[in-house]
């Protein structure tokens, strides 16, 4: 099949090295200016995006959106979250309806309110639409590691063509669904992996961090039940699975984040967002109106929108933990 990657970062350069072992596979690579093309040919500047990365032989790489969509089979979403739309409205004039769209971005607009989904769909109406999300760091996948994704869509020609393009690969597929409680566990756990990063780097325990996981397990569960996904969505990859990943490593830049403000302070984890694109402190703005605006209680997404937008101390993390079901502060 014919693929498009949009997206040339980590995560996208990730999933190219594993849909390119697939013989049946042909990939093309989008990327936002000219100017990285050259680029991603070469070995030392993809080596500090993914240690030991080489390109795969044969892929190509373009800036123009039309040459992208070609003749296209099914095409991969990797930009940020906050591009998605911009991405889906410059796209919008090449889809055709025999293509399929993979969502791997996570998180919700925050303007909208919208999760990715949501904001393709206003750009490209169409049925064949899935989601990917689960526990899997681009170095990892591009190693060759086995991992596990969550593969959310409605459409069984979607659900067909994904495991077609993915058959003998590394990365095994668990079909479900549910879109929406998928996207929230990818969305959520990136602000979640932040709050345990702030309590390592407040010198406290794996135990404590573990705590913490387990009580945003519940609190995400809530979360799902009432924007009307399945709360059973939790123990999926994208759920449960990517928690625990997310959550316990320094090569995620959430828990990286975290780990500086409880260390250092929120004034260093400022200096690291200019130069790092963490998902999580954007999502945790847009998740934060969004629970307002639906009058849901989240107890822990209050209480790290505290931290980070209000500059409040990391140890609060605490007393919501000793705490939990206390009224939450506004």
């Amino acid at each position: 099949m014919k693929i498009a990657i949009i997206g040339s970062g980590a995560y996208g350069l990730a999933m190219t090295k594993v849909l390119s072992e697939n013989p049946l596979n042909e990939l093309i690579i989008w990327t936002e200016s000219s100017e990285n093309i050259p680029k991603l040919k070469d070995s030392e500047y993809l080596n500090k995006i993914i240690p030991g990365y080489q390109l795969p032989k044969g892929i190509k790489i373009t800036d123009s959106y039309e040459k992208a969509l070609k003749n296209i089979d099914i095409i991969f979403i990797m930009v940020a979250a906050q591009y998605v739309g911009k991405v889906a409205y410059e796209m919008k004039k090449y889809y055709e309806k025999n293509m399929h769209i993979v969502l791997c971005s996570k998180g919700i607009d925050q303007e909208s309110l919208d999760f990715v989904s949501e904001v393709v769909l206003k750009h490209i109406q169409t049925k064949k639409l899935a989601v990917l999300s689960g526990p899997s760091f681009a170095v990892d996948m591009a190693a060759g590691e086995p991992v596990g994704l969550a593969k959310a869509t409605l459409s069984r020609k979607t659900k067909k063509a994904l495991k077609e393009i993915f058959k003998d690969s590394t990365v095994k597929l668990h079909y479900t669904d549910d879109i929406l409680g998928i996207e929230i566990c990818g969305s959520i756990k990136n602000v979640i992996a932040i709050a345990s990063g702030m309590i390592a780097g407040m010198g406290y325990s794996e135990s404590t961090q573990v705590f913490l996981i387990n009580e945003a397990l519940h609190d995400i569960k809530v979360l799902i039940k009432h924007l009307g996904g399945n709360p059973r969505s939790i123990l999926s990859f994208a759920g449960v699975g990517d928690l625990l990943l997310t959550c316990s490593s320094k090569k995620s830049r959430n828990y990286s984040l975290g780990f500086i403000i409880g260390s250092k302070s929120l004034a260093e984890g400022e200096k690291y967002l200019k130069n790092n694109t963490v998902e999580g402190y954007y999502t945790v703005k847009s998740i934060y109106a969004l629970i307002r605006r639906k009058r849901i209680k989240i107890p822990i997404i209050n209480t790290i929108h505290r931290i980070l937008i209000h500059g409040e101390d990391p140890s609060i993390l605490i007393d919501y933990l000793m705490t939990k079901n206390k009224k939450p502060k506004e």
